[in-house]
Parts: C-alpha cells; sequence; structure tokens
C-alpha cells in the first residue's frame, strides 16, 4: 500500500463519524500531513457544520500547528462555492496547503471539477482517483443522486417464521420482531430522507414513521410518504396529527375539501390506467432532494418497487415467531431478479437479518 493510500484511508475512516447527520451532504473525511505524519484531521460532522477540510484546518489552529507547504488528503473534491460554509477551496489556499489529494472528484452540477481546476490554477499541485472506488461506496447515496437525480432505494421487511409479513389490515397488530432489531429499523430510517408506506400499512398500524433512539443531530425528521389513491388516511392518524416530520400523501385523484395541517401535503399522480408508477415517485422525490428512500411496506408496495426494477438495496428481518392469521407472503427471490444479491447476514435479538443489494 503507498503512502497516498494509507492516508486516503485514515481520510475514509474519519469521514465514517459523519454518519447521517451530514444528510443531504456526503460523509467526507480529511486528513493534513506533513513529512509523511498526521498533523490535524477533520471531519464533515453534522448538516451546518464545518466541512472536512474546515475542521481539519481548525485542528491545526487549535493544536498551534502550522499548515503552510502541508498536504491535505481528502475523499471527496473540494467544493468551490458558497453554501451553507464558504468554499473549502478558499480555506485550502489561506492555510497554505501545497498539495490537496482527492478520492472522488464531485459529480454535483455545482462542482464537477471546479474545486480541483480552482486549486490548480492558484499552484496547488492536486492527485485524484487516490481510493476512488472506496470513496464512492462511502458516499453511495449522494454519488446516487447526482448521477440519477433519484434517491437510493431501501427496502425494509419484517417477516414472522413461516415468511409471512402481516395479519391483515382487519386484524390488530401484533410485533414480532426484537427490540434490538427495531433498533436497526430505526437506523435506517435516520439514514433516510424519506420514509415510504403503502395506505394500507397506515390503515393496519397506525405507524408515527419517524426516527425514534437515534441521535438526528441539527437534521430535520425523514418525510413521510404515503401512497393513498383513494383518501384513506384520515386527520386522526399519526401521520398526519403529529407535526414533529412533513407528510406527503399521493393520491390518484383530487382529494375534495381537505382541512390538513401545514407539515401535509397532497399530490395527485396517476398514469393513463390510474396507476401511480413508481418512477414518477422516485423522479418527483429526487427532484425534491431527497437522496435516500427507505420503503416500509407494505407487501403489494414492496412488490411494485421490487418490479420496478428501481430498488438498491434490501433488510429483511426474520422473526422466529409464527404469526396467528399470517398471510402477504414475502418471496426474497424476487430480489434475486431483480439484480440483488445477499451480502450480509447476521442476527439480532434472536432475529435472522439479510441484508440485500447491488
Amino acid at each position: 500500500m503507498g503512502q497516498d493510500d494509507r492516508f486516503m484511508r485514515l481520510a475514509l475512516e474519519l469521514g465514517s463519524r459523519g454518519g447521517h447527520k451530514v444528510l443531504p451532504n456526503p460523509r467526507v473525511g480529511c486528513i493534513l500531513v506533513r513529512d509523511g505524519e498526521v498533523i490535524a484531521e477533520g471531519w464533515h460532522d453534522h448538516i451546518g457544520g464545518l466541512h472536512a477540510e474546515q475542521m481539519a484546518i481548525a485542528d491545526a489552529e487549535s493544536r498551534g500547528v502550522p499548515t503552510q507547504g502541508s498536504t491535505a488528503f481528502v475523499t471527496l473534491e473540494p467544493c468551490n462555492h458558497f453554501g451553507r460554509t464558504p468554499p473549502c477551496t478558499e480555506a485550502l489556499l489561506w492555510a497554505g496547503i501545497e498539495r490537496v489529494v482527492i478520492g472522488s472528484m464531485d459529480p454535483n452540477p455545482t462542482v464537477r471539477g471546479n474545486g480541483a481546476d480552482s486549486l490548480e490554477k492558484n499552484g496547488v499541485k492536486v492527485s485524484t482517483g487516490i481510493l476512488e472506488s472506496e470513496c464512492n461506496q462511502q458516499m453511495r447515496p449522494f454519488m446516487h443522486w447526482c448521477e440519477n437525480r433519484r434517491p437510493f432505494v431501501t427496502i425494509k421487511a419484517a417477516l414472522d417464521s413461516n415468511g409471512f409479513t402481516d395479519c391483515g389490515i382487519d386484524m390488530e397488530p401484533v410485533r414480532f420482531s426484537s427490540r434490538e432489531s427495531l433498533g436497526l429499523v430505526h437506523e435506517l430510517r435516520a439514514e433516510s430522507m424519506a420514509i415510504l408506506v403503502g395506505v394500507n400499512t397506515v390503515l393496519r398500524d397506525n405507524p408515527s414513521l419517524t426516527v425514534r433512539g437515534v441521535e438526528m443531530g441539527p437534521r430535520k425528521q425523514p418525510l413521510r410518504v404515503i401512497i393513498d389513491p383513494s383518501c384513506k388516511v384520515k386527520d386522526s392518524h399519526r401521520v398526519m396529527s403529529d407535526r414533529e416530520s412533513e407528510t406527503l400523501l399521493i393520491h390518484t385523484s383530487e382529494p375534495g375539501v381537505q382541512r390538513d395541517h401545514e407539515h401535509v401535503e397532497r399530490l395527485v399522480m396517476a398514469d393513463s390506467d390510474g396507476e401511480i408508477p413508481i418512477s414518477r415517485i422516485l423522479d418527483m422525490l429526487g427532484d425534491r432532494g431527497i437522496q435516500t428512500l427507505l420503503v416500509e411496506g407494505g407487501a403489494d408496495t414492496w412488490n411494485r418497487f421490487i418490479k420496478s426494477g428501481f430498488v438498491d438495496m434490501a433488510h429483511i428481518c426474520r422473526s422466529q415467531i409464527e404469526l396467528e392469521g399470517a398471510r402477504g407472503a414475502f418471496d426474497e427471490g424476487t430480489l434475486k431478479e431483480c439484480g440483488l444479491t445477499k451480502i450480509q447476514t447476521f442476527t439480532s435479538g434472536g432475529d435472522d437479518i439479510t441484508r440485500w443489494g447491488k
């Protein structure tokens, strides 16, 4: 492993610290190096906070370590535009950085090579493509959205011991996943900018569809998206009465007179057959800047997304409990048919967890 690879791996480790708190920004890490030694480190910690390069420079200042003539290793091309913070290129130039080593070039139209070009025009040596695939993987949802303008889609399904998903809309809902598995679900929600369910899930379970037990930082709760063709969701449901998160209801026709709250939006979306196309839902969410979407059910909604070919990952939890009167089987074979392969298997509180990806 070369020196550049070794230092970029350290920057990748730092980048992971930002986690879901940085959304919609990507996870980015940066280290400053002089004479083969790390003199400062930084990462993008939360939305609105310092970018990784800025934190690394601030870290050096706090230690009283001069930054002039050092090399910056950063997992993503430094920005060259004003956003929530000033351009990172200006910070690097101000700090007297002599060389910048970049993992991934930024595909965002506001950057796209402008950062690297700006640094080179100001006399900074720039190297690119160092551990590029690893950096792209760490920032996968961001990269996916920049390239496709659609969210990265993850399906979450909870099954009983026989592979069934629920007891039907006319039966009392029963929680059969372990507490530990439920904690994993809230981590998945925290990594998502939107959570989507079909109307029957709302009618049967009356979920809040919010993140609980996970530190969100300054981020807002994920957008709640409900596919509700015939306007069956009522004001009494939590997705309507709970103002902690915004709710988007998708219908096939105008809902008539409604007295909605400020956090509720309704959208009519249907093709000539009266169906709500999955592709149009994803395009609409992508246009709103939604980079990550968690599809939580139910069975019909999962299958529609799987058949659409737009599913990127799946999180399947299989309990040891057999549900009485369960129905709505979930066929993992369909995951293989849409190009997903099993990438991880583990247990959580007695439940069997499998994760699938492309």
